[in-house]
């Protein structure tokens, strides 16, 4: 499969990332590389390092050029020496040889949602403060990362798995108080384009309850709470391959919403749904919420829903005491 931001680019930068990528994969402490802007060498390096997850020791680079020359030197700045380079490269091979594993039998769905659910729960989300958060070495060697490093280890976990995948890019808004660029994924699942956000998956579940809120999103769904891509991405246009419509618990009549809570209550479980029948306006809310109150109510418990409200998606625990909130608005963790 060719790289996707390698095939958004002209042959003249083309040509460039492909010295990049030939000098950053032989170690090279300096290398010759077509001669562009710098802005231009700047947005390749950083989509080459989106198609390559694998070159996590490579982080910024200078440069020197001379006047009449066509190419320039690039001095990569490189996070170890280069024995650690080759021990961290060796650790993170065996880390996904073993990852993967469980997983070669299975179906293509099967397969994205077992890297989702390694990620959601084998990796904690961590400040921009920690190591190697921003590379797979950080959620493969560590258990942790932000939003890159996650987007970066599904991807080199689907790579290896033959799913189609790549890093889709927001900028920051500060004017909604984001500060920072978003990273997560597109997915190719029966020849569908559909988003695959990880990372929001990640900061909403709670140990054995894992999210499924981003798990292949159209455009129209996944922009309601998302900043537009800063580089060209793939139209996702079907919803058809979410979640919770192919498991059946996104619901579209409030009897099939008090038919599960009441399945859920009498095995003890906890219910997350995603309603489709119509906007989730604050009436339809308090009508949900009612309902689940009362089911809960007629079996001697009471509910408490955390609602991702972009999305309509409720996560209800049913408790033997009246909860402090029974209704949580959810934020999910973005840098």
């Amino acid at each position: 499969m060719e790289p996707y931001y390698y095939m958004q680019l002209d042959k003249q930068q083309q040509a460039a990332y492909r010295d990049m990528k030939a000098g950053l994969q032989a170690l090279a402490p300096s290398f010759l590389v077509t001669r562009l802007e710098n802005r231009v060498l700047g947005d390749i390096f950083f989509q080459l390092r989106l198609d390559c997850p694998e070159i996590f020791y490579a982080v910024g680079f200078q440069y020197r050029f001379y006047p009449d020359s066509a190419k320039v030197e690039l001095v990569p700045e490189y996070l170890f020496e280069k024995a650690k380079i080759r021990e961290h490269q060796k650790a993170m091979e065996a880390r996904i040889a073993k990852l993967i594993r469980p997983a070669q039998a299975l179906t293509a769905w099967e397969k994205e949602l077992y890297i989702h659910d390694f990620i959601c729960q084998g990796v904690r989300y961590d400040k921009l403060k920690k190591p190697y958060s921003h590379e797979i070495i950080g959620p493969l060697g560590q258990g942790v990362g932000v939003c890159e490093g996650i987007a970066k280890t599904v991807k080199i976990l689907c790579d290896a798995l033959g799913i189609w995948c790549m890093i889709a890019i927001s900028e920051a808004n500060p004017e909604k108080n984001i500060k920072y660029r978003h990273a997560w994924n597109i997915i190719r699942a029966e020849g569908k384009y559909c988003h695959l956000d990880a990372t929001f998956d990640n900061s909403l579940g709670t140990g054995d309850n894992i999210r499924y809120d981003y798990f292949n999103l159209s455009d129209s769904a996944f922009f309601r709470d998302h900043e537009p891509v800063l580089y060209k991405a793939p139209p996702c246009s079907e919803g058809n391959l979410f979640y919770y419509l192919v498991k059946k618990q996104s619901f579209t009549k409030t009897e099939d919403v008090e038919k599960r809570a009441l399945q859920a209550i009498k095995k003890k479980k906890n219910l997350t749904f995603h309603w489709r029948g119509g906007y989730l306006t604050r009436e339809k809310l308090t009508e949900l919420l009612q309902l689940l109150e009362g089911t809960a109510r007629s079996r001697g418990k009471y509910a408490q829903v955390s609602l991702n409200w972009p999305q309509a998606v409720l996560s209800v625990r049913f408790l033997d005491e009246l909860p402090e909130n029974e209704l949580v608005l959810e934020e999910v963790k973005d840098t």
